[in-house]
């Protein structure tokens, strides 16, 4: 939404407005330093088994309109303790990106999370961070993870405009809180605590979330919400304190616009001197200032505050000292998205693994396209977060809400949305600290695409003020000569770079011909300036468990997932069996990984039961890490990490932490982070096993230490950086293949995934797919912006 229409009127009276007053000021620092950014992820499904992919697709957006703020986001899988499981760096084009996370065999079934965010959102509080649990499930595991579907709920009141005077009529909604799914029916009714028998108000849920009643307090009495839900589980609230003096701010919606109704009680010069502040995405939309004497007043916003389009307003009353008493928020124009929906031409077949197509009739305004197709299962409790939902309700506000998509669908119930919003409080930035002057600390600056700092030593010493030659070459592109000047303190820096493959960075000293060269001596480190930031706060309470039953029924939904990760695997089997019989085994190979270790372990740190990782003549994609521990994420059962506050990555074996070792001797996490790769021939991972317990053993090359295949080449000084991280391509399956042939029962749930579906040789973007053997709930979910930021959209289930 982009700010047109400031409206600035006088109630009931004119008055002059001073040279900017603290809320001027106040304002100024709003829309000057509160810009922030939220995350929505699309993943196409919503649980995983061991073996899958995890597709995701990420929309950055700054207010409600993709943000231009970033190009770089971060997105990473914890376990339930939040350990660091394995992460991406995604390029944003737009505020648009995706994404690939590949489930090892090595996950343990349990709850994990996905976390998203910029670093220009790390300048804000973590709770903006996109956090989403999510279930993975391995049937090697000992244990097993079961929902808990007693789930016990927790409830509030909250007055609308937050306050509760004698004798003004008050709205008030009534919230329920659960971890899992909540009761689906659920009432209640007020009482005057000193009369528990004669029920003042009642009042219904207007769905899973919320009701509201409404009620005339009386000074000096107490009000109790009695709630019981459809199994008998009872709650009782203690309305707040009534008051005497205050302002109750009351707002409705009609065609007009948003009508608002201010009454007061017990105020010594009425609203005189009160002022009324609108903003939209923490933008100045709406100010009024009034005059008269009495206690109430009302008036209209019209509805171009926000372009005539959606939007959530708050409105926040000031006192005549100018301090905020009383806050509202108003969702404008809630049955008016204004959302495009695409014109599609479908060729459907509902026969098992039959295949299907769509097209999406081609215009000027839309050029991609994210395209998801699944298959569902409409028996499932619906608890969604889309696009839509998290761009007006979610992206902002960081109270659960159960199935927050219901509030955006077509037959949305708009009395249960405002109950939603009475029951909020925008949290992205508060009066007292504006009024007071105070600015967020911008500990992060938006960079654009990523940038390095290398360190360049020469014989182990800094050499500043040097010209330095650098070749950037990746497997795809032409070599590109950069020439470096070391700064006073030895660092050269590439900034604004963009690459999704591992950039090889060949260096050398600038030297006359008649000199020996240096080069043999030369060394950079690079350390990436656009990284990772760790998560402080704690992750979301989960309604699952793990039991020690692994004979335990799985609900259906897993039970396919299972089965596909079965199928998948016969498929591999089979081609791999196909491939051993076409090649002849001539020759015993050698193990050069047994011969490695031979080499570089000392009797105390053998073990049998190590996990060995040779980076002399295998794991050569371990050099596009930035440091040995974060590209060890996920490669070994039982291993995970966490981030120090330096950002250092720390190791723990079976939830212990494990201890480091370099060449055998102890060392702490940050020589390991800032080892270079490239000197590494060994890593070792001992799991309680030989003398040292749980322990990583990273061994540095000798001067022997050669690859076969790189023994022949001439010597030069290089490194690789990893950038990026390219999305894997989704496969449809090859139905005509022998081994799929075999699959007795298909039941894939993705089947079809594009984050970026276009035109292809002047046709019309098409989506291709077959049906597994069920085909019976397919949802179709499309999404694509114009260049004004429009957003079109389309979430169908097609039978």
């Amino acid at each position: 939404m982009r700010k047109s229409f400031i409206f600035f009127l006088y109630v009931v009276g004119m008055m002059q407005f001073k040279a900017q007053d603290k809320i001027d000021k106040a304002i100024q620092n709003l829309e000057q330093n509160y810009t922030q950014e939220k995350v929505y992820l699309l993943l196409d499904k919503d649980k995983y088994v061991v073996g899958d992919n995890i597709y995701f697709k990420s929309f950055v957006l700054n207010g409600y309109n993709r943000s231009t703020i970033s190009n770089t986001l971060f997105v990473e899988l914890y376990d339930h303790s939040k350990n660091l499981v394995d992460k991406r760096t995604i390029a944003l084009k737009n505020g648009e990106g995706d994404g690939t996370f590949v489930l090892t065999e090595a996950l343990k079934e349990d709850v994990y999370y996905l976390r998203a965010y910029t670093t220009w959102m790390a300048n804000f509080p973590e709770e903006f961070n996109f956090i989403k649990e999510l279930p993975i499930y391995n049937p090697n595991s000992e244990q097993r993870l079961v929902l808990d579907k007693n789930t016990k709920w927790t409830a509030n009141v909250f007055p609308e405009s937050g306050t509760f005077i004698d004798n003004i009529p008050t709205k008030v909604a009534v919230r329920l809180y659960s971890q899992g799914i909540p009761p689906t029916s659920w009432s209640g009714y007020i009482i005057d605590s000193e009369k528990p028998n004669e029920k003042l108000a009642t009042f219904k849920n207007l769905d899973q979330n919320v009701s509201v009643f409404t009620i005339t307090p009386k000074i000096g009495k107490t009000y109790k919400a009695i709630i019981e839900d459809n199994k008998g589980t009872k709650q009782t609230l203690t309305l707040p304190t009534v008051v005497n003096s205050g302002i109750n701010l009351q707002l409705t919606n009609d065609a007009k616009g948003i009508n608002y109704k201010l009454a007061g009680n017990d105020l010594a010069q009425g609203l005189q001197g009160y002022s009324i502040v609108g903003t939209i995405n923490n933008q100045l939309v709406y100010r009024a200032n009034i005059k008269t004497t009495a206690s109430e007043a009302s008036s209209v916003i019209p509805t171009k505050v926000s372009n005539d389009e959606t939007a959530v307003l708050q409105i926040t009353i000031f006192d005549e000292k100018q301090n905020p008493v009383a806050q509202r928020l108003f969702f404008v124009n809630p049955k008016k998205l204004n959302l495009d929906e695409p014109t599609l031409a479908f060729s459907m077949n509902n026969e098992p693994r039959a295949f299907n197509s769509f097209d999406i009739e081609p215009d000027d305004d839309h050029t991609n396209y994210t395209v998801l197709v699944k298959e569902i299962s409409p028996s499932e409790t619906k608890n969604e977060n889309t696009l839509l939902s998290a761009q007006w309700l979610t992206g902002d506000f960081t109270s659960p809400i159960f199935n927050p998509s219901q509030y955006f669908e077509k037959n949305a119930n708009p009395e249960a949305f405002d109950a939603i919003l009475i029951s909020e409080k925008w949290k992205r930035f508060d009066w007292e600290s504006l009024l007071a002057g105070k600015t967020p600390e911008f500990n992060y600056k938006p960079q654009k695409n990523l940038s390095f700092k290398g360190k360049v030593t020469n014989n182990g010493r800094f050499i500043p003020n040097k010209n330095i030659n650098l070749l950037l070459k990746t497997e795809n592109s032409d070599k590109s000569f950069v020439p470096a000047v070391t700064d006073d303190k030895g660092f050269i820096y590439l900034d604004n770079i963009y690459f999704d493959e591992p950039l090889t960075v060949s260096y050398y000293l600038n030297k006359d011909k008649n000199q020996s060269s240096d080069s043999d001596n030369l060394n950079i480190s690079f350390e990436a300036l656009v990284k990772s930031i760790p998560y402080k706060s704690a992750l979301p309470s989960t309604n699952y468990r793990l039991v020690n039953d692994k004979n335990i029924v799985q609900d259906p939904a897993i039970a396919k997932a299972l089965q596909n990760r079965k199928n998948n695997k016969g498929i591999d089997d089979f081609n791999k069996e196909t491939l051993i019989e076409e090649v002849k085994v001539t020759a015993k190979k050698v193990d050069k990984k047994a011969e490695l270790d031979k080499e570089l372990s000392s009797g105390k740190f053998s073990s049998m039961n190590a996990t060995i990782f040779d980076l002399v003549n295998e794991n050569q994609d371990a050099r596009t890490s930035q440091n040995i521990l974060q590209w060890l994420q996920g490669r070994a059962a039982g291993l995970t990490f966490t981030m120090d506050s330096s950002g250092n990555y720390i190791p723990s074996i079976r939830g212990s932490q494990a201890s480091l070792f370099l060449d055998e001797m102890p060392v702490d996490a940050s020589m390991i982070n800032s080892l270079p790769i490239s000197n590494i021939a060994m890593v070792k991972v001992l799991k309680n096993d030989g003398l040292v317990g749980n322990a990583v053993a990273i061994y540095t090359r000798r001067g022997n230490m050669i690859a076969e295949e790189d023994k022949d080449k001439e010597k030069i000084n290089k490194l690789v950086l990893k950038g990026y991280d390219k999305s894997l391509e989704f496969e449809l399956p090859d139905t005509t293949g022998d081994a799929y042939k075999k699959i007795t029962k298909d039941t894939r749930e993705t089947l079809y995934w594009n984050p970026s579906l276009s035109e292809d040789g002047g046709l019309a973007p098409r989506a291709k797919f077959f049906n597994n053997d069920e085909a019976k709930n397919r949802q179709i979910i499309i999404i694509s912006f114009d260049k004004n930021d429009k957003l079109l959209y389309y979430n169908e289930i097609i039978k």
